[in-house]
């Protein structure tokens, strides 16, 4: 009687019941995200002013986590009792504050010479993930998710020091809660992005080569290699 009595007490009314018996959905998403760049820098570099050769070194680095925001919408297609596939259209906005010092150059109080960037990114993305649930308890279902993401990039400039390439796609792996509210199911999820490919326009240096602009080439001739990192907690609602 006792047990009874319990396990009637750790049972809740179900929010919308029969919501994932659906075999397909729409919604909407909203979030915020922190993008980092993984740089692989050129090491020592030769450059040609107009008094002669000298050799720069350059060291480049995004030194924190910049912050932005997150809107999309999303289709989600029911595979089973545990597994739905999920595409998720979406619109990342940020800025990425880039430092570059010349170890070489000094100020006329000693210091380094230092350079910034404002890097602003403007993503269009696709992410296509498969999501693996866990058996709901009473308005809660936790999940796993992992899929691909390529992303198209709208910003840009050919006069910033680095630029990114058009394209970039992305690895992402999280995890989530269902959490069933009696008018909609909302939906945080905290999920990790990791760029699979050189996301470094290697061509834009090619743009100062002339030796009356060396010193902006040796800024964007700095790195040979990077690669974007994303950390994004979003919330659906469907």
């Amino acid at each position: 009687m006792g047990c009874t009595a319990m396990k009637a007490q750790d049972t809740q009314v179900q929010n919308r019941p029969y919501t994932d018996l659906r075999p397909f959905h729409f919604g909407v998403m909203v979030g915020t995200h922190l993008q980092d760049l993984e740089f692989v820098g050129m090491g020592p570099q030769t450059i040609t002013t107009d008094d002669g050769t000298v050799e720069k070194i350059i060291t480049t680095d995004q030194d924190k986590w910049d912050a932005g925001f997150t809107v999309g919408v999303l289709g989600e297609l029911r595979l089973g009792t545990h597994f739905a596939f999920r595409l998720a259209p979406a619109m990342y906005f940020g800025t990425r504050n880039i430092k570059f010092m010349n170890l070489t150059d000094k100020t006329g109080e000693g210091k380094n010479v230092m350079q910034n960037q404002e890097l602003k990114t403007i993503y269009i993305s696709s992410a296509m993930d498969l999501i693996f649930s866990a058996p709901r308890f009473n308005n809660h279902r936790p999940y796993l998710m992992a899929g691909v993401n390529p992303m198209l990039n709208l910003s840009g400039s050919d006069s910033d020091y680095i630029k990114l390439k058009r394209y970039d796609v992305f690895l992402e792996v999280g995890l989530g809660c269902d959490l069933y509210l009696p008018f909609f199911k909302l939906r945080p999820e905290l999920k990790f992005c990791y760029g699979l490919t050189n996301c470094l326009d290697t061509d834009h240096p090619k743009r100062f080569k002339d030796p009356s602009m060396a010193d902006r080439f040796m800024y964007a001739n700095s790195v040979k290699e990077c690669r974007s990192k994303i950390i994004a907690l979003t919330f659906y609602f469907e």
